[in-house]
């Protein structure tokens, strides 16, 4: 499984086809995916997790039903921009699924991602801590992927 910059993602997958978006927390997996213009990420599915082979295998089975070509792991960079644990956890995630079959990786800097969508969610859409709790995963995961999307965008339009 190649890991990839960001901006060498778009080479390595074919067009018309989906990216996924990972949002790794300790007891959940947020899931977004994009539109297959790679314009657009939605929040997709929040993966309980349990054991990896089970985890990867919801991941594998997502994947192709969405014809998803790439993976955009959420990377929880320190505020300083080194890489702590979490990050460690990540990239061996990513690592892991190459176990089961080749999938290009690239990691998105989700640093504040988290906090981010809560505001939203609390500020622009006032939900309760409850109904957040079961959003906020999924919907980081779209923020991740989003940010990683604009970024390959911008990066395409500059001469």
């Amino acid at each position: 499984m190649p890991v990839l910059d960001l901006l060498d993602l778009p080479a390595a997958c074919p067009p018309d086809t989906a990216w996924m978006g990972l949002d790794l927390g300790e007891a959940t997996i947020g899931v977004a995916v994009s539109d297959t213009t790679r314009m657009i990420a939605s929040p997709l599915e929040l993966i309980r997790k349990s054991k990896f082979t089970a985890e990867a295998e919801r991941l594998f089975k997502l994947m192709d039903a969405r014809k998803v070509s790439g993976l955009v792991i959420g990377l929880p960079v320190n505020m300083d921009g080194t890489e702590g644990p979490r990050a460690q956890s990540c990239r061996a995630f990513a690592r892991n699924l190459e176990r089961f079959r080749p999938v290009n990786v690239a990691f998105w800097d989700e640093r504040l991602s988290t906090s981010a969508v809560e505001r939203f969610l609390i500020g622009e859409l006032d939900l309760s801590r409850k109904r957040r709790a079961g959003v906020v995963d999924r919907t980081a995961a779209a923020w991740i992927l989003q940010g990683a999307l604009d970024r390959v965008r911008v990066s395409q339009s500059q001469p």
